[in-house]
């Protein structure tokens, strides 16, 4: 394009001037999917699965294993995926269990992912059945490259009484998976497998098990006495405050176990769960300074909690402050759900700021629906404040 400057009555042609442009900036890359869970068994594990066992057992058939693994395997999920290795295990490995047994001992610390390890005891619990001694010895062997608590449910739902005995002494183990895995497969309600109907309606004979671990001094223990005990609550509450009442809170271990086995209660208001921590007291307290921001939000933002606790009392107080969220659902009608905010102890006279977000976001177990979601402030489990904010969608 050419430019003119005029002056007065004469033109004068100035050479087309040139854009100075910026230095194109480089459009970011989207950060790269994460791989689907599934895929932790794809072609390249089962080849890798092939190769090892084919060191360890000159006639293991490569090819037919690869060929019944493989099949439809695009449509299979995580836990089928698991399962069809085991399956295919089942047919090229020797039909003799016990020198299967020795064999999948060879593989097991050759296998390159944890959570693929789960087909060792996965085998164990299909086929080992007619062999309870040989199998639950594999069964503690093999719960140390990832865990055997799906597989020992087996032995559990066909021989309880004698399958627990086993459990007790590997509740004494020196190897804290061994002593994780005498709670956590003994769970009532263990996620991702069956429920143990026996135990659920009478979970008595577990606790010989949870007695010993309950001191534990490894972290990964603690966690499931604590889940596996939170489990009983859901079905026998009082059964289960009764015993832990009578457990000593001075031990840091048994009160951080004690804590986190009572959180489903606790967030019920439960009076005595309450009390066990120290919280069982009406909290006297004034919840001033209440407010959400932004108050209309959509899918996919972050919403901030703010309020000011001022106590109403000359002595300290231990508090458990809870929040719940009333969320809208496709009929229009709320559900709430209850969320852990914090346990404090509140000095004599003396006030306290809280701050708090959270991304309202979906998930696989909650999707979220257009409207006004109260939310309600829990404070020893009674309601003391209430507000609100509006998902537009």
């Amino acid at each position: 394009m050419l430019s003119f400057l005029v002056f007065g009555r004469r033109a004068h042609l100035l050479p087309p001037i040139e854009p100075t442009l910026p230095e194109p900036v480089p459009m970011p890359e989207s950060p790269p999917a994460a791989p689907a869970l599934k895929d932790w068994f794809d072609r390249a594990r089962y080849e890798h699965i092939a190769d090892e066992l084919s060191v360890l057992h000159p006639r293991f058939d490569r090819q037919r294993f690869l060929k019944i693994s493989l099949q439809g395997l695009n449509e299979l999920s995580l836990m089928q995926r698991l399962r069809r290795m085991t399956e295919s295990l089942h047919a090229t490995l020797p039909a003799d269990y016990l020198q299967t047994l020795d064999l999948l001992r060879g593989l097991a610390p050759h296998i390159n992912h944890n959570f693929v390890s789960l087909v060792l005891p996965d085998y164990v619990g299909q086929y080992g059945l007619d062999h309870f001694d040989a199998s639950l010895a594999a069964l503690k062997d093999f719960t140390v490259y990832g865990s055997s608590e799906f597989a020992i449910r087996e032995y559990l739902r066909r021989d309880l009484k004698r399958t627990l005995k086993v459990m007790r002494t590997w509740s004494q183990d020196e190897h804290e998976g061994v002593r994780r895995l005498a709670s956590e497969g003994c769970r009532p309600r263990l996620p991702w497998s069956f429920r143990l109907e026996a135990l659920i309606a009478d979970p008595s004979p577990v606790m010989p098990i949870l007695e010993n671990l309950k001191a534990d001094k490894s972290l990964y223990v603690r966690k499931s006495v604590a889940n596996h005990l939170n489990d009983i609550t859901k079905d026998h509450p009082d059964w289960m405050l009764d015993r832990v009442e009578a457990w000593s809170l001075e031990n840091p271990h048994t009160a951080w176990i004690v804590r986190h086995a009572l959180r489903t209660l606790i967030k019920k208001g439960d009076p005595r769960a309450l009390a066990i921590i120290g919280a069982g007291e009406k909290a006297k307290v004034k919840v001033t300074d209440f407010s959400l921001s932004p108050t209309h939000i959509q899918l996919g933002q972050k919403i901030q909690f703010t309020l000011n606790l001022q106590s109403l009392s000359n002595q300290s107080q231990r508090l458990v402050v809870d929040y719940a969220i009333h969320y809208v659902k496709k009929s229009g009608s709320v559900s709430a759900k209850v969320f852990k905010w914090k346990e404090l102890t509140l000095p004599a006279d003396a006030s306290i700021s809280l701050t708090r977000q959270q991304m309202i976001k979906d998930f696989t177990t909650r999707v979220h629906h257009a409207g006004h979601h109260e939310v309600e402030i829990l404070i020893n489990g009674e309601s003391l404040a209430r507000s609100g904010f509006d998902l537009v969608k």
